[in-house]
């Protein structure tokens, strides 16, 4: 128990929350579990990133809904904070997933999240095109248009 605790104080260091920032975001099912590789369940995830933008939390740049993950290029909203916008995505698709899986009351997250904070001269398509691209390199698909779990503002 010691060690989650010492590594979730590691992806906290030095987080800090600034509106209109870019940051990418990752989080991971617990246990590498591949409860996202079902079409509804990563859907779930989908509507759970618009929810977050109709309420002008976050603006989704960029995603893709792995069988274990999570990757999302988001541009924070104000009066949010980074933390507040991803445990408010995982608590309704945890909630909302185990619904669907008749697992209700059990998380499905790991705790925490990996987050990097876009700096101006990294590019943002660069990033983009390696988030779209994962599900390529995981050997999942032979070419993008394949997998339907992504998203990115510049098509």
């Amino acid at each position: 128990m010691q060690l989650k605790t010492a590594h979730g104080a590691d992806l906290r260091r030095g987080r800090v929350s600034i509106q209109n920032q870019v940051y990418l975001v990752t989080t991971v099912i617990r246990n590498r579990q591949l409860l996202l590789g079902n079409l509804y369940r990563g859907r779930i995830v989908v509507q759970a990133l618009q929810h977050a933008a109709d309420c002008g939390h976050a603006t989704t740049l960029a995603y893709v809904v792995m069988p274990d993950h999570l990757h999302w290029l988001l541009s924070l909203g104000g009066k949010v904070t980074l933390p507040g916008v991803v445990s408010n995505m995982k608590r309704h698709t945890s909630r909302q997933i185990n619904l669907q899986r008749g697992a209700a009351g059990k998380g499905i997250w790991q705790h925490g999240f990996h987050d990097h904070a876009l700096r101006h001269e990294e590019a943002l398509l660069d990033v983009a095109r390696y988030i779209v691209a994962n599900p390529l390199r995981a050997g999942l698909v032979n070419s993008v248009r394949e997998y339907s779990l992504w998203d990115v503002v510049w098509l």
